[in-house]
């Protein structure tokens, strides 16, 4: 994957500079620099509502006691947007647009969890941990063929 950064910043600025061309000689230079300048326009304040938006959902599930994960992925992906939508040029602003959309948001987010091994670092003295029925704490783990460990629990919380 970071072998893939530099060809990126190659690669988009050529991209940008075509299209900036295409477009300029269809429609001239002066409409072109205004039609970007408006898709950034337009863009950033999309952002901003959107930004605002995911704000209020995850302060919301922070005081429900909930972990914001998807507001917390939604606000990296946001800011990402934000710099594609400031970059002159229509490839990134396309990029932007379609990142705002949050339905591709969402199955972004499942593409990147498909592929991401979570690893949790410590250990347990046995194999099954429990405490007393009470508490209702409970940590069970097992290894695979391949000798990865899946960690199963179930915990109350109690203030």
């Amino acid at each position: 994957m970071l072998r893939a950064w530099p060809l990126l910043f190659f690669t988009i600025p050529l991209i940008e500079i075509y299209f900036l061309v295409q477009v300029g000689e269809q429609i001239g230079a002066g409409m072109t620099i205004l039609l970007v300048v408006v898709t950034a326009v337009i863009g950033v304040t999309l952002l901003r509502e959107q930004g605002v938006r995911t704000l209020l959902k995850a302060n919301q599930a922070m005081q429900a006691g909930k972990m914001p994960a998807q507001e917390m992925f939604d606000g990296f992906i946001l800011a990402a947007v934000g710099i594609l939508l400031v970059t002159p040029g229509f490839f990134t602003d396309g990029l932007g647009f379609l990142l705002l959309v949050p339905s591709i948001r969402k199955v972004l987010l499942q593409a990147i969890l498909k592929n991401v091994t979570m690893q949790a670092h410590g250990s347990f003295s046995s194999a099954h941990y429990s405490q007393k029925a009470d508490t209702e704490k409970r940590v069970d783990y097992s290894q695979d063929a391949k000798g990865r460990r899946t960690i199963d629990g179930d915990f109350k919380r109690e203030d």
